[in-house]
């Protein structure tokens, strides 16, 4: 029995040295007895001054400007469509047509009657301009010479009548044929050759005509503002376009509505926003993100955010060792933020590896980044 135990002991005592003699080279690590501090890599970046804004965003549905649908001011049936989707049209170019053979017929209704109303007033003005004559010669009677002048005054009446009915005649003839007001592009075509359409009956929607026209040189987007960002939104003020459609694309506009009341459903506020688009790169009908320029500041000291930690310190490398330094922060946006106090131009702040670094540890920048 006390042989294991002499057995047992001896044993422990062997693991005890081989333990002492495994750490053995990491002391041999050490020099002049004081330990060597472990050296951490990190990336900074170096404090500047620029430009610093601070931006909202929202999502919205790209517009055309101009939008008209081409809609007759008379009914019937459509004759000629002289356009397709998506062609480019000039002002003033015939879009379509209505059938106007029945209206041409009575065009040379109305020009018959209106060629009998001057030919009964002219003979009617000659009686009138004989009785004027007579009348002052004392050769006619009062009653003789007032019949004459109420015919000639019935032939004027009749004349402008029958003048008035070519007029008609006429405009109904001119609005059958559709022109374009404005130069732009047939966005959709809502009717077919044949189809009957009367723009007074419910049968026919005036607000998708037989065409729609649309001028997109210039684009809008109407989005709905909450009541927080409202207040740092206005009329005029600068607005940045981005669409999936066009990537790494940005278009600049401004502000052109920015509503002071709000939707009483939604309790959001309007805001439109017009963006130049003469290369027509901008399609209307897609999706698009617009960002609000609401703060800046034109030379304050910037970091990036992944260099505040907690929101209210930063890692200063100085003589090589790490140092907390607290900050007030002032104006930020997705990447920067403004400094107020804590740093100063020039300076390095630790922008990767500053997790959980320790103030006072030795550090070694690896890499000056950017941004």
């Amino acid at each position: 029995m006390k042989r294991i135990i002499h057995v047992t002991i001896l044993a422990a005592l062997v693991m005890v040295i081989t333990l002492i003699s495994c750490k053995a080279p990491k002391k041999a690590a050490q020099a002049g007895g004081q330990e060597v501090q472990e050296v951490t890599s990190v990336k900074a970046f170096r404090v500047v001054r620029e430009r610093i804004s601070a931006k909202v965003s929202y999502t919205g549905t790209l517009e055309a400007v101009k939008k008209i649908a081409i809609t007759p001011d008379i009914g019937g049936k459509i004759a000629r469509i002289n356009v397709r989707e998506g062609d480019r049209v000039g002002k003033g170019q015939v879009l379509a047509e209505i059938d106007t053979e029945a209206t041409r017929l009575q065009l040379k209704q109305a020009e018959a009657g209106l060629a009998v109303a001057l030919a009964g007033f002219n003979d009617a003005k000659k009686n009138k301009d004989r009785m004027d004559r007579l009348i002052k010669e004392n050769a006619v009677s009062e009653q003789q010479y007032e019949q004459v002048r109420l015919a000639c005054d019935a032939a004027d009446a009749q004349l402008q009548q029958a003048q008035a009915a070519l007029n008609i005649v006429a405009h109904a003839l001119d609005v059958s044929i559709m022109k374009a007001p404005w130069s732009g592009v047939i966005a959709s075509k809502n009717a077919e050759v044949g189809d009957v359409i009367n723009p007074m009956m419910g049968g026919f929607s005036a607000a998708t005509g037989v065409l729609t026209l649309m001028d997109f040189a210039k684009v809008k987007v109407a989005v709905e503002v909450s009541g927080n960002d409202i207040s740092r939104v206005r009329k005029g003020q600068p607005v940045l376009l981005k669409t999936p459609s066009l990537p790494g694309r940005e278009f600049k506009g401004e502000v052109t509505i920015a509503n002071l009341t709000a939707d009483p459903s939604t309790k959001k506020f309007l805001v439109e926003a017009v963006f130049d688009n003469p290369g027509l790169e901008l399609r209307p009908g897609t999706f698009c993100e617009v960002t609000f320029e609401v703060n800046s500041h034109e030379s304050a000291l910037v970091v990036p955010q992944r260099a505040v930690l907690e929101n209210t310190h930063v890692i200063v490398v100085e003589n090589g060792k790490a140092v907390k330094r607290d900050v007030t922060l002032g104006i930020q946006n997705t990447t920067l933020v403004e400094v107020l106090n804590g740093v100063a131009e020039g300076e390095l702040v630790v922008v990767e590896g500053n997790f959980g670094l320790e103030a006072g540890a030795a550090v070694q920048i690896a890499e000056e980044v950017k941004s």
